[in-house]
């Protein structure tokens, strides 16, 4: 299956980049490209009118006329499969707490910094197709709990499974990275989640909660 992706960005250097470099890896072609809010517009339009689709959108957190988020929820809200790439030049993680909670799954964040290396984009593209949400490994890596939060009460390795889960890692990658069997990476996030008080009957799914917690409850150190 091939990933069809559309990128925005108001800076057209690495606007190209990032087109030329996804465009080179295998299974992923991209499909529409924009400069800003208005262009993407039409350019989303026009793809609904020729039947075609965009898998992934990835898209600068601040363009020039406008937000990338707000576009960012607008698509969802016209195409719910679609998923989102925000990229940023800050640690602006915490937006991801502002969004409406009808199209909260299926966002990912990644440094601009980290999006410039192909492996880094295409893992985080290919896990955002599929519905995961996927935070930037090194923005993961600098945040510390909040002191009495949820995540503060965690022990030591609740807390780096949970850390690795906010990467978009699997229970088999998490498991593999930490050289832990499948069933104890299991029951740790078992814990994770009933210290965070998520559920499988919630609103969100609990792998999204659980980022999320993760972002609302540490600081950048």
């Amino acid at each position: 299956m091939v990933i069809r992706v559309a990128v925005v960005e108001d800076q057209p250097l690495y606007r190209q980049m990032l087109c030329t470099a996804l465009d080179s890896a295998p299974g992923i072609t991209v499909v529409a490209t924009a400069e800003g809010v208005q262009q993407a517009e039409q350019r989303f339009a026009d793809l609904r009118t020729a039947a075609s689709a965009v898998d992934v959108a990835v898209l600068d957190i601040q363009l020039g006329d406008g937000s990338g988020i707000d576009l960012g929820v607008a698509l969802r809200r016209a195409n719910p499969g679609i998923g989102i790439l925000l990229l940023s030049a800050t640690d602006a993680l915490t937006v991801l707490l502002d969004l409406p909670r009808d199209v909260s799954q299926g966002w990912s964040y990644l440094s601009k910094t980290s999006a410039l290396g192909l492996p880094a984009l295409v893992r985080a593209i290919e896990l955002t197709a599929a519905g995961r949400t996927v935070l930037d490994p090194q923005l993961v890596a600098a945040r510390t709990p909040r002191r009495g939060s949820g995540l503060a009460r965690l022990s030591s390795r609740q807390y780096e499974v949970l850390r690795l889960l906010a990467e978009g890692l699997s229970n088999a990658g998490i498991a593999s990275r930490l050289g832990l069997a499948p069933r104890s990476v299991d029951n740790h996030i078992a814990a994770v989640y009933a210290e965070l008080g998520l559920t499988s009957g919630g609103v969100l799914n609990p792998r999204v909660g659980a980022a999320l917690r993760f972002i609302e409850e540490s600081a950048a150190s």
